[in-house]
Order: structure tokens, then sequence, then C-alpha cells
């Protein structure tokens, strides 16, 4: 059978048809494709982004709840149980507020810290700089000369010559610290001294913290995290200089002071009040208000009821003083003349149940004299600048935010000083507690708040 021109033709073209025919199916399948996974990619990265925002509406939830809590405060706050800050629902999600634990690197411990239990780098003598971990003479003296205001080296110290020689040159600063993480600048200082092996900042002992050099950061394996100074720093802590309830403290070296004779007045007879009165003449001037005590001979309970309105000096405003209340023990151990015995029966002190914290008079039940002096000029029981260490995560888990603020709560409402965002760090709670969430089991809610519960 003979094909004719025109069948032939014909044939051909219904073959390029189809070939035509399949390419155009085959790349539409395509263009579907692609268009279905762009679109998923969208929607996952939508996903994201609204869980990130709940994340975020979480944290400042978290720090409306902060704020409230610290407002109004004396200088003391009260101590809630861990449930007012471990897996708290706010909205669509959950915050926890992270505190480490600097006895126990393996625990989890939740709540608000004080900055007055920290050692102030705008105001530690270099004495106290030297009792902090791994901290050098030399390095000490630098962190004088970068606070202070004159442009004269401090041996061992350093001042713009050596600033401006750096292959990325900077001017000293001649000015006190705004940042805990301004120390960096400083000549000697590092990230190591600073942060050692803790990474996260989170205080627990990671995977990664004791794994010698297999990740960041670098470790010495011993199952003990070095926690650096970090945790023991702050440029915050300053207080007003005026009794719990608000009105000015009296100045012990003021001579002729008609309110120091009626404040002693009020809490003995006459007869001591003349005995009393002659030593205050004679003593003066005293160092501070436990000195006053020890040398002008109040009892105890006479220094209890006045101990508060006391004061060696007309500041308006106490700036580095350390609340021995709260402080740790490597904190307490930087404050002058006090050795581990001393720092030892403070802390036993502060932990009976019947101690009476609100002011130095328990102290003075503790301390010898000139140990009491002579860290006296340094202690307060009260705090008005708290950190809360913020982790807030999505109701799903996809997304999580970690902010470090600090508020000061001598105005009201307090003001926020220090707003940052962690959340580089990555996560730093127990890892389970994100598969969970991200598997459909979110954590059991010690407390739950409203949005408009905490505004």
């Amino acid at each position: 059978m003979r094909w004719s021109n025109s069948t032939r033709f014909m044939t051909n073209t219904r073959g390029t048809v189809l070939i035509v025919a399949m390419w155009i199916v085959l790349i539409l399948a395509g263009l579907a494709l692609v268009f279905g996974r762009a679109m998923r990619v969208e929607a996952i990265a939508s996903g994201n982004h609204v869980a990130a925002l709940q994340a975020d509406t979480v944290a400042h939830g978290a720090l409306q709840l902060l704020l409230s809590k610290v407002d109004g405060t004396d200088g003391t706050l009260s101590s809630d149980e861990e449930n007012w800050y471990e897996a708290v629902q706010i909205g669509e999600g959950y915050f926890w507020i992270l505190k480490p634990n600097l006895g126990d690197d393996d625990l989890y411990t939740f709540g608000i810290r004080d900055e007055a239990s920290r050692i102030n780098l705008n105001s530690a003598t270099n004495e106290m700089l030297l009792e902090l971990p791994n901290m050098t003479a030399e390095l000490a003296a630098s962190i004088q000369d970068w606070r202070d205001e004159d442009s004269e080296v401090t041996p061992g110290g350093a001042e713009n010559e050596y600033y401006l020689l750096l292959s990325d040159p900077y001017y000293c600063k001649n000015g006190p610290f705004e940042t805990i993480e301004e120390f960096l600048l400083v000549k000697g200082a590092s990230q190591e001294l600073l942060f050692a092996e803790d990474a996260n900042l989170n205080g627990v002992l990671d995977p990664n913290e004791n794994d010698a050099d297999e990740q960041d950061p670098n470790d010495d394996r011993d199952s003990r995290l070095d926690r650096g100074a970090y945790e023991l720093l702050t440029v915050y802590s300053r207080e007003p200089n005026q009794s719990a309830d608000g009105e000015e403290r009296i100045d012990v070296n003021q001579a002729g002071s008609r309110d120091l004779s009626e404040l002693l007045q009020g809490v003995m007879s006459e007869d001591r009040f003349f005995q009393v009165m002659d030593r205050v003449r004679s003593g003066r001037p005293f160092r501070n208000a436990l000195d006053f005590h020890f040398r002008v001979g109040l009892t105890i309970e006479e220094f209890k009821q006045i101990a508060d309105r006391l004061a060696a000096g007309s500041q308006e405003t106490l700036s580095g003083m350390v609340n021995v209340n709260t402080a740790p023990r490597e904190v307490l151990l930087c404050l002058p003349g006090l050795e581990e015995s001393e720092v030892d029966l403070l802390i036993a002190k502060r932990s009976q149940p019947d101690t009476n914290l609100a002011n130095l008079a328990w102290v003075a039940e503790v301390l010898p004299q000139e140990k009491a002096v002579m860290a006296g000029d340094l202690m307060t029981t009260r705090s008005f600048q708290f950190l809360a260490d913020i982790v807030a995560v999505s109701r799903s888990g996809r997304a999580f935010r970690r902010y470090r603020a600090v508020v000061d709560a001598r105005t009201s409402p307090p003001r926020v000083l220090l707003w940052k965002d962690l959340t580089h760090l990555g996560w730093p709670l127990d890892p389970e507690i994100l598969s969970d969430m991200r598997a459909g089991s979110p954590p059991e809610a010690s407390l739950t708040f409203t949005m408009s519960g905490v505004n």
C-alpha cells in the first residue's frame, strides 16, 4: 500500500502536535509542582512568621508582668513561688523567666533577679574587682582607667595611648560603663573571662559545654560549668538614700541635728540618751550606719528600730550598693574585708526564717565590728533594679524569642533600662519542651493570664 504525500503530511503533523502537547502538559505539570511547592513554602513561612509574632507578643506580655510585680516596691521584692515564672501561659503562647542557680549547674530555676545582688562595674574598688573569677591586676587597673574621667594611666592599666594603636582603634571611654558587654572593650578583657563556658547564658551545663573542643565553646570537660564573671556584674544598681517609707535618711555626721536627737530619744530612756549623745558628739565622723551602731553603743534592739533611718552622708543616690540579703556567695566574697568564714555566717543567718532582713541590724549580730564596718560601706538590704531573662514560645512551638530585660523600680511606673534580644543564643531550656510542643503537647501551664490581665 502506497501512502500519498498528503497522508504522510497529516501523519507527521499529528505526531508533531502530540509531541508539542506532551511537552506543554509536562511544562504545565512542572509549573504546577513549582507553584504548589512555592505555595507550601509561603504557607510555612507565613506560619513561622505568625508564630514568631505570637512569641514576641508573649515576651512583651511577660515584660508587663515584670513591671507590675516591681511597681511600687520599697526596695524589697516579695518572693513568689516559681510557678509565677515557669511555663506561664499568656494568650497564644508560654513564657519562662530563667534564673541561673549558682549553686547547681544541672538545675533549671526560674524567677526575677535583683541587680543589687551583683558587683557594679562603675563603683567597685580595685580590691573588689580582684576577687572576681580569673581577674588580673592589669585588667582591674584597666577597668578603673576606662571608667574614670582623667587620662592618667593607672599602673598596669591603659588609656588612649593603648587603644589608639590597636588594629581597629578607638578611644578610652573615660566614663561609666553603660552595659556589661562594654567590659569586652577594656584592655585584657575577653569573652572567655566574661562568659567562660556558659555559651548560651542559661546557667546550666549543656552537652556542648562539656565536650572539650568538639563544639563551641572550648571547655575543660570536667562536668562543671565555669560561668565566668557575667552573672556577677551589673552597671545598674543604685538606690535613693531614703528609708523604706520614703523619708530622707538622717546624716549622723551632721552636727546639731535635731532629727537625730529625736530619733534616738524615741528608742531609749532619757539617761541613756544623754550618754549616747555624748558618744555621738565625740565619735564623729562615722564611716557608716554600722560604725555608728558599734561606736555609740546602741543595743541590737535599739539599732533594729532606727537602722534604716541612718546614713553617714547626704548623697541623694547611692550607687553600687550590694544587697546582702540576696547576693550570692561569690559576690559577698568581693565585699571589703570579708573572708569565707564571715560569708558563711551571713548566708547561714539570712537563711533562718526568724531573721528580720528589713535593715542592716542583722549583719551587726553576725559580723565582728571591724568586719562589719569595712563591708558596711557597700551593704544594703534593698534593690530597685530587677532583671528578667524572658524565654517566650508560641503555642505550636514553631518559634521562640528570648530577651534580657532590666527595669528600674525607683519610679512608678517603673522604667525599662534594657531590652536586649538573646534569641540568637538558641533555645536555653530542655529541648524536649520544644519537641513536645511541636508534636501537639504544650507544657502544663503553672499560671494562665490573658493579655489584658498584664497590661
